[in-house]
């Protein structure tokens, strides 16, 4: 680690209890302590990551390693793990740490909340998607061939160890991919946030101190933004619906490209789509949507939908949403950086028209 100036905690309240979210370098070595965990610990990551990082996490009872990608953030798969927990005696005085992404997070968050009725939890994520989104406000689950997350369960980390020394080996799609949550975070509620995004006063790359400590507080106001709405609204009853934020469009785009659209790209194309339909709605300024489009382009994010995703298929895809109110698609929409809100009964001409606008040039 750099120096323990660079490690940062932030406080996360919940209905039964509290945690910290740490964000700094050199955590992995260091689990046990930093996390507070005396009882056995097994290990969920993926093909990815597990050989990268699993060995640095000493004294684990077993390492659970499941196939890489969101097609395999499935039921099965969970029976994988509990497969594998059972045959290594691992029992309700255990701990599940998560290491990798936000499927990781996800799938070893169920496990979590689902083994012998629930065991502790730990979250280690090592994407920039992970650490400013997945990883914080509790929320697991696993896909259904109908749509995302259909079945899950709200459950609490006992810790979240953001260590950003593994962003180092994070391709730089997904690198970028991540930051697509960081826009979004500083569009519902850190316009400063946003306008660090435009200026670009951090890197990826470089190993300097001050470039390292930039990306940690880029990291760290990001996750505030989501800390401070889930603490308001833990179980997604009001505010807490506006993290959703690109997530309905997004989701779709997800499902109807057979996932080979990346979550953090379709948010990306959701957050424009979702401006579109805002300022087609009256509800702000078209320049908004100009604003988010450039900012998207300069962390390298696309800002069109692809050509061959039609928009009826498009929104045929939103109608297996699991956000949806009485039957009815909400939408999250905006009036202005830092005042974002939720919207239902969107009429179907003004959804469509939203989505042909954002479709791709090359495809009209």
């Amino acid at each position: 680690m750099m120096g323990g100036e660079l490690e940062r905690r932030l406080g996360v309240t919940h209905p039964t209890g509290q945690y910290d979210v740490v964000v700094g370098e050199g955590f992995l070595s260091r689990l046990r302590q930093l996390a507070g965990i005396d009882g056995p610990l097994a290990v969920v990551t993926d093909s990815n990551v597990g050989p990268l990082y699993a060995d640095q996490i000493e004294d684990a009872l077993c390492v659970i390693t499941v196939p890489a990608g969101e097609r395999f953030k499935t039921l099965a798969t969970v029976q994988t793990i509990y497969d594998r927990l059972l045959a290594a005696g691992f029992d309700r005085a255990g701990t599940i740490v998560a290491l990798g992404g936000g499927v990781v997070g996800d799938m070893a968050g169920f496990a979590a909340a689902t083994y012998m009725r629930g065991v502790d939890f730990v979250q280690c994520p090592t994407s920039l998607l992970a650490m400013v989104d997945a990883s914080v406000g509790a929320k697991t689950g696993v896909d259904l061939p109908q749509g995302k997350n259909l079945v899950g369960a709200f459950k609490q980390p006992t810790a979240v160890l953001a260590d950003i020394a593994t962003l180092q080996t994070l391709p730089p799609e997904e690198f970028a991919a991540g930051m697509a949550e960081v826009v979004k975070h500083g569009l519902i509620a850190n316009p400063d946030l946003l306008a660090r995004l435009e200026i670009g006063d951090w890197q990826l790359t470089a190993r300097s101190r001050s470039s390292i400590s930039n990306l940690q507080s880029l990291i760290a106001d990001a996750i505030e933004v989501k800390r401070d709405v889930v603490q308001e609204d833990p179980f997604e009853q009001g505010r807490r619906a506006t993290l959703n934020l690109g997530h309905t469009f997004g989701h779709a785009i997800e499902q109807a490209s057979g996932y080979a659209v990346r979550h953090g790209e379709g948010v990306a194309m959701g957050l424009v789509a979702a401006a579109n339909l805002s300022a087609r709605l009256g509800f702000c300024s078209s320049d908004l949507q100009s604003r988010i489009e450039d900012v998207l382009a300069k962390l390298d994010l696309p800002t069109c939908i692809p050509a061959n995703l039609s928009p009826a298929a498009l929104y045929q895809a939103m109608g297996s949403d699991k956000k949806k109110a009485a039957g009815s698609l909400r939408f999250v929409l905006i009036r202005d950086v830092g005042h974002v809100f939720v919207m239902g009964d969107v009429a179907e001409t003004a959804v469509l028209a939203a989505l042909t606008d954002v479709i791709c040039e090359e495809s009209r």
